[in-house]
């Protein structure tokens, strides 16, 4: 079975990814910048805890030499460690805000995915499922019909938007990687509280599980929903 890592699950859509690789029998790295927390979730749902703060090289650097030393290579990184913002208007954006919700959103996926290129290198079928959002996507927040479209959070959309381009770099410079996001819709977690129409947790997780196990044909370098591929 499969080596798994997990950014950012120690709760809501990472944490319910983790349990769902782990139920299917594959072995979880489930990162998590607070260690005696992830140790808890961990042991809840059949993974091994890592920790691993995605704004901090060192702190990467670490995990995947803890997951290096522990299986010699990583078939399946997710990247679903995220912060939201409250930017609703115009006057609540500010510099800071944006470098936090970018460093963590963006730059994070980057330095996770740097460090885990050589154990992702040394597996037969790499993939790396990048957890992505309606709200970045062009075409979905200019369709009326369309829920992002009447959503705020301003800077986070951004983040999510640059997120999708660095899908698409990520598996065109790694033809041996294959590189996806996954969109897996409002959720019903901390973060979306208080949204209408949010879904479980376990469905939105479905979706981010079933992008990862596509298999060797499966697609690359496309952000994908449950039904298929987004227009960006």
């Amino acid at each position: 079975m499969s080596t798994v890592l997990v950014t950012g699950a120690t709760r809501g859509i990472g944490r319910e990814t983790a349990r769902q690789f782990a139920a299917l029998g594959h072995t979880v790295f489930l990162g998590a910048r607070d260690l005696e927390r992830g140790r808890a979730v961990a042991a809840e749902v059949g993974a091994l805890p890592v920790l691993l703060d995605v704004t901090d090289t060192s702190s990467v650097a670490g995990a995947l030499a803890a997951v290096g030393a522990r299986s010699g290579r990583l078939d399946v990184l997710v990247n679903n460690a995220g912060v939201p913002d409250n930017t609703v208007e115009v006057a609540d954006v500010d510099g800071d805000t944006a470098l936090r919700v970018l460093d963590t959103n963006v730059a994070g996926v980057v330095r996770v995915t740097q460090a885990a290129l050589p154990l992702l290198r040394a597996a037969e079928d790499p993939v790396v499922v990048n957890v992505g959002s309606g709200l970045g996507s062009f075409a979905a927040t200019t369709d009326p019909d369309r829920p992002e479209s009447q959503t705020p959070l301003i800077v986070y959309a951004a983040s999510k938007a640059a997120l999708a381009m660095l899908t698409l770099k990520y598996a065109r410079a790694l033809p041996g990687v294959r590189v996806v996001a996954a969109c897996p819709g409002l959720t019903d977690t901390d973060f979306a509280a208080g949204f209408p129409g949010a879904r479980p947790v376990g469905e939105a997780a479905a979706v981010v599980v079933s992008a990862a196990l596509a298999g060797p044909d499966g697609p690359t370098g496309v952000v994908l929903e449950e039904d298929g591929p987004l227009a960006w």
